[in-house]
């Protein structure tokens, strides 16, 4: 067991985002929010990057936070893009460092082709503009786009963005191939780390019932040991039902936000509900 097995209930938070990825806040700069709202336990995990982890392991340390390394690859399966959080990983790990920079080879293209889409759609200039937002111009995503177009007033906040253009099925949505379910798994294990299925509501709405289930099936096979239970993006009856998911099929339980600012986010880093008491957390297989 690790450092943390006897621990049932800490304020944890294992799932946030900086300006390496799609974050409005410097990798230091989230830990101080974090350690501000009382977090004792937290790891960075942005998208298919691990740049930030040294800048957050260092300030962590000066406040007295534990930290653990993370990162959230991107995942297609069936056509839905799935996250699986890897944390505890080692950042320096070259099969995970190469897995990570051949999924984020495609965000360029993957830009390109949004802002065309976007400019039939009325919406000229999104590329340059997006740029802007995009401290890591490697990692430039749909979140860049919508701070941009929050930013030229053409809409009152980024989730209203995401609803009339960037989410699946709008002007702005293009579909992408990410990384395998199973190499995202085997990259997350061969660093050291721990396998957690990420905001397993959200993908719900997009995948059959015998689909959704198949993805649970496939993860554990695969070697995912967790499943976020509290998340940012679930409801208390969301995390209920991954509560009792988590039960059943014996996966350890994570929490986290999905921080990725102020004013953007549902939940505030570090301020998401407790997990249910009876649940094994995944900071029982941390060091």
């Amino acid at each position: 067991m690790g450092g943390f097995a006897i621990i049932r209930q800490m304020n944890a938070d294992l799932h946030c985002h900086s300006t390496v990825s799609d974050g409005c806040l410097e990798p230091a700069a989230v830990v101080r929010r974090a350690y501000d709202n009382g977090v004792t336990l937290l790891a960075l995990t942005d998208h298919d990057e691990l740049d930030g982890a040294s800048e957050a392991a260092r300030e962590a340390a000066r406040l007295g936070v534990r930290f653990v390394p993370g990162v959230e690859v991107s995942v297609t399966y069936q056509n839905v893009t799935v996250h699986v959080v890897g944390l505890g990983v080692d950042p320096e790990n070259p099969a995970l460092q190469a897995g990570l920079a051949r999924v984020r080879s495609g965000r360029e293209e993957r830009a390109r082709r949004m802002s065309d889409a976007l400019a039939r759609a009325g919406l000229g200039g999104m590329l340059s503009g997006a740029r802007r937002f995009a401290r890591n111009p490697t990692m430039i995503g749909r979140a860049h786009f919508a701070r941009y177009l929050v930013a030229s007033g053409v809409m009152p906040d980024v989730r209203t963005v995401f609803d009339h253009y960037l989410s699946h099925g709008k002007p702005g949505f293009i579909p992408h191939r990410w990384a395998d379910l199973e190499e995202a798994v085997c990259w997350i294990r061969g660093a050291g780390g721990v396998a957690v299925l990420a905001h397993p509501a959200r993908y719900c709405q997009r995948l059959s019932t015998a689909a959704f289930d198949r993805l649970f099936d496939l993860f554990v096979a695969a070697g995912g040991e967790g499943v976020e239970v509290v998340a940012g993006a679930h409801s208390p009856e969301e995390a209920q039902r991954f509560a009792t998911v988590a039960r059943r099929r014996g996966l350890l339980a994570s929490v986290g936000s999905d921080f990725h600012g102020e004013g953007e986010s549902p939940v505030d880093v570090g301020r998401c509900n407790p997990l249910p008491p009876d649940l094994e957390p995944v900071w029982s297989r941390l060091t």
